[in-house]
């Protein structure tokens, strides 16, 4: 049943060749052609440590990407990526300084991420091929807008839901029957801090959930019976530092009741995510809710018990057989990676399993 009882959210520590691959390729030593030869040759290895490690749901690990976010949506139509004169300001650092702004009407007609799920697909074998992107609202909260292009807004919300709409069925027609929508919009909702951003922007904390609402039920709206489609609400994941904090408490009857996902993957790996309380709202027995109990941003292993007693905690407001566990996030939203080593990532996924064998008998 997707999604598992153990879990992950994607993203994967870079190798080594990989990232020298990538440097010499943006230096103009080695072709296209060369890099997607390592590319391949690593995505087919961490398939492989993934299944040996007892993973369900496998990634190419994201190993295609710079960043989690951008490079999808700097593909879609009307969208482009491109250096800016300032980066994204986490807590205690800058992230590099690039970013995505519409040069056109949105709209996909074509992606490369539709083949590389695709070689994922070709090369996951008795496994689930899961593909992550970026949701809706990451296009319509992160992107530099364009009032010359998209004089009304509406408009722009209603172009965006359409491409994501064509989209997801492209990813469908492409074998993928396990899609997640990343999503760190959300985490705007969270605190005073959130919310005054928000607030600068001309928007109203209230009435941006509504948007955030929208934007992702009515894209998932028409997606096939048999595709299922997760969310991850993230605060940020940066070299193992994030940019928000503070619990779903503000959003969560939306988040809870009134998304149609079939599955939340949700961070509560430290206080900054508050408690499990507003589980209280959720209303649908289908409804799974991924535990992000493991954080990514360390290599040290959790206290098991205490990682049970939280889970025992959590399914006294959601049933247990509707929850699952996994990592907080990913282990490398940008190709610079968390502060951990690869053997201590799969530590962390075989952690996962361990606790959900012994909990979910």
């Amino acid at each position: 049943m997707i999604p598992f009882h153990h879990d992950h959210v994607g993203s994967l520590l870079r190798p080594a060749n990989l990232t020298q691959a990538r440097e010499q390729y943006k230096s103009g030593i080695i072709s296209m052609e060369q890099l997607t030869a390592v590319e391949n040759e690593e995505i087919i290895r961490i398939i492989d440590k993934q299944k040996q490690n007892g993973v369900l749901g496998v990634t190419d690990g994201e190993f295609r990407r710079s960043w989690w976010h951008f490079d999808f949506l700097g593909g879609l139509d009307g969208v482009e990526y491109y250096e800016k004169e300032t980066g994204l300001h986490f807590h205690k650092m800058e992230t590099r300084k690039e970013g995505i702004r519409i040069t056109g009407k949105v709209d996909f007609s074509s992606h490369p991420f539709i083949d590389h799920f695709r070689f994922l697909h070709d090369h996951a074998g008795d496994a689930v091929a899961k593909q992550t992107i970026p949701s809706p609202n990451m296009l319509v909260c992160r992107v530099d807008y364009n009032e010359e292009i998209y004089p009304n807004r509406e408009t722009f919300l209603k172009d965006t839901i359409t491409a994501y709409q064509k989209a997801i069925q492209a990813f469908y027609d492409a074998g993928c029957r396990y899609l997640q929508l990343d999503d760190t919009a959300w985490a705007d909702l969270f605190s005073e801090e959130g919310h005054n951003k928000l607030r600068a922007k001309g928007l109203d904390p209230a009435e941006e959930m509504k948007v955030m609402q929208y934007m992702i039920n009515e894209s998932i709206a028409h997606k096939p019976e048999d595709l299922v489609i997760t969310m991850h609400i993230c605060r940020g994941n940066y070299k193992s530092n994030f940019f928000a904090s503070g619990g779903y408490d503000y959003a969560s009857e939306t988040i809870f009741g009134g998304l149609d996902v079939d599955g939340l993957f949700l961070e509560f790996d430290d206080e900054r995510s508050g408690s499990f309380e507003p589980l209280k709202y959720v209303n649908r027995k289908d409804l799974k809710i991924v535990l992000g109990l493991i954080t990514s941003k360390s290599g040290e292993l959790e206290d098991k018990e205490k990682i049970k007693a939280r889970i025992a905690e959590a399914a006294t407001y959601v049933p247990l057989e509707q929850l699952c566990l996994s990592p907080q996030c990913g282990f490398s939203s940008t190709e610079e990676g968390n502060l951990l080593s690869e053997e201590q990532q799969w530590s962390k996924l075989r952690f996962v399993k361990e606790i959900a064998d012994e909990v979910w008998k």
